[in-house]
């Protein structure tokens, strides 16, 4: 681990010249869903309930701090009575751990109890306890000894086990003898549970989960030496399997990136309460995956929107870092995280610059290639829709289908396709194979070109993206060009006309306003800068768009878009934004 330390150090550094970036992998095969599918119905057979037999505990060794603080909003919707979350709202004495009438979104952070968080950043253990306690009651009441996927989800467990430690306060402050003996046997149950199936978990950041769940059990359960070994063992494998050489998800969603800094520093925790040594390869872990989250923050702090992410706000990224306790500057040019990212000013540039996630760490991929993201300062001015993973009421799942699209980001979109095909099952397919990518740092400023191959095998064209900004970050200049390809097996080039259009999503706090020659658009940013966009080769219009928060809320927006045609010979738009004053 530490050598990818230093090669993610190394990677940091501006690399002058082409280089080539090829897709990775591929998902499960229908082989290895059944088996998967079929491991789980095991859970439900008598062997695997005498499999979770065994000591309980009388008392936990320790009670860490949650190092994350929690959203009190919601914590004190829960004290009156009420679950606020992204849209839904449920009667606490309603909710009966059943999933019925409630998003899957919901379902799991109900499960996952990360709502004592939200608990604990409203009020006093006085006025927390009782719904705390109630909640668990009737968790335990339904689900303590029924197995189901839902429930008893590997991920799901590994975070229930390190919340019920961290806010044991909370939950075991009844003097209920019965009640605490519960908690403590499940909890027990639990940690059996992880023993068997964390490494069946889909490889990814929820098995990295999964294992940190298995080594926080090792250390809060009397005689968990052996499993915090074992456990330790299984997540040095996790963490292998779930990052790049650089630190980024192999799903390369920022929301999962910003989920694993966030519960490896839960664990950290669990570490500091048993004061013991966090081991090395955590450590190091933490030393990639907090630069590589770091790389894909606007200019407000918050995430930016790839690979289905919402726009989670800046105060909760910052609690999520400040927790892990690393400081560290964003990752700028990753070799397979992707995202390429320049800053100069008060401007800041994120361009999406590899293949969609296709490992079978994927799920919920977006055919984003070649999208970009534009903040100045605190605003977010270009973005892409994102929210496809949000979950909640508010994005039904036909939503969510529409903003995995290559329409959905800032981007060129040829024919009305996606540049990657979009799979029902959260996986993308067939499309963007190889992105040939060049980044130069000079006086003048900072150039990146790029381009991918998502639109050739069915229309014969690359589609190149070319961005220069200004030292002083007050100008970009972009250029997209559709360039004609040989067509593979034909030695000859396929001739199309097809219609294109590249998009350019505004942030929610963006009005637009088009000229009057019809090649141009005024941006003006709410309690912010006024902005000067300016096309060439192509019709300007302005359309309608969503924009998703870090709440799952979507925002109706704008977008400025320009349409062409293309012949045999290819296509070409140029356009700038420019900052006024």
């Amino acid at each position: 681990m530490t050598e990818d330390v230093t090669a993610a150090v190394e990677a940091d550094s501006i690399e002058a010249g082409k280089r080539l970036v090829r897709a990775r992998g591929e998902g499960l095969s229908l082989g290895e869903k059944l088996t998967n599918y079929f491991y789980r119905l095991t859970w439900r057979t008598p062997l695997h309930s005498i499999r979770l037999r065994g000591r309980y505990p009388l008392k936990l060794l320790a009670v860490p701090k949650d190092p994350v603080a929690g959203d009190a909003e919601a914590g004190r919707a829960l004290i009156s009575g009420r679950i606020e979350w992204h849209g839904e709202s449920v009667a606490v004495t309603d909710y009966d751990f059943t999933g019925d009438g409630v998003s899957p979104a919901l379902a799991d952070y109900m499960h996952s109890f990360a709502w004592l968080r939200d608990i604990a950043a409203a009020g006093s253990r006085a006025e927390g306890a009782p719904i705390a306690e109630l909640l668990t009651r009737k968790w335990l009441e339904r689900h303590a000894d029924n197995v189901t996927e839902g429930a008893w989800r590997s991920d799901l467990w590994a975070r229930r086990i390190m919340f019920w430690a961290a806010h044991a306060p909370l939950i075991l402050s009844s003097t209920d003898l019965v009640y605490r003996s519960a908690v403590l046997n499940s909890l027990a149950r639990g940690a059996r549970h992880l023993d068997r199936v964390a490494d069946r978990t889909p490889m990814g950041v929820n098995r990295v989960v999964a294992w940190c769940g298995v080594v926080a059990a090792g250390l809060l359960i009397a005689g968990g030496d052996p499993r915090k070994t074992f456990g330790e063992a299984g997540l040095e494998r996790a963490i292998a399997g779930a990052f790049t050489s650089d630190g980024g998800s192999m799903c390369r969603s920022p929301q999962n990136q910003l989920l694993a800094v966030e519960v490896l520093s839960m664990l950290q925790s669990v570490y500091e309460s048993r004061r013991a040594l966090l081991p090395e390869m955590v450590e190091d872990a933490f030393a990639l995956i907090v630069p590589a989250l770091l790389g894909v923050t606007l200019g407000d702090g918050g995430l930016a929107c790839w690979q289905g992410t919402a726009g989670v706000p800046g105060e909760r990224v910052q609690n999520v870092i400040l927790a892990s306790g690393v400081r560290a500057r964003p990752l700028r040019q990753p070799r397979d995280w992707g995202y390429q990212r320049f800053s100069a000013g008060e401007t800041v540039v994120i361009i999406d610059a590899a293949p969609p996630p296709v490992s079978r760490a994927s799920t919920g991929g977006c055919a984003s290639t070649l999208a970009f993201e534009l903040s100045d300062g605190h605003h977010r001015l270009i973005v892409n829709c994102g929210g496809a993973r949000a979950g909640g009421i508010l994005i039904q799942p036909s939503l969510a289908e529409g903003l995995r699209t290559t329409a959905a980001h800032s981007t060129l979109i040829l024919a009305d396709s996606n540049s990657t095909a979009i799979l029902s099952d959260g996986t993308v397919g067939k499309g963007v194979n190889e992105i040939e990518l060049d980044r130069q740092e000079t006086e003048s400023g900072t150039r990146v070109e790029a381009s991918h191959d998502g639109y050739a095998r069915r229309f014969g064209f690359i589609h190149k993206r070319s961005l220069v900004m200004t030292p002083d970050g007050k100008e970009l200049r972009g250029e997209d060009t559709l360039l004609p390809v040989d067509v593979k097996g034909k030695g000859k080039r396929k001739p199309v006309t097809a219609g294109f259009a590249v998009r350019f999503h505004l942030g929610k706090d963006v009005e637009v306003s088009p000229t009057a020659d019809g090649q141009g658009a005024l941006l003006r940013i709410t309690e912010g800068a006024l902005w000067q966009f300016r096309s060439r080769g192509g019709q300007l219009a302005v359309d309608d768009s969503i924009w998703v928060d870090g709440n799952g809320r979507p925002h109706p927006t704008q977008q400025i878009v320009v349409t062409g045609e293309t012949a045999s010979g290819g296509g070409n738009v140029s356009w700038v934004l420019r900052r006024a004053g």
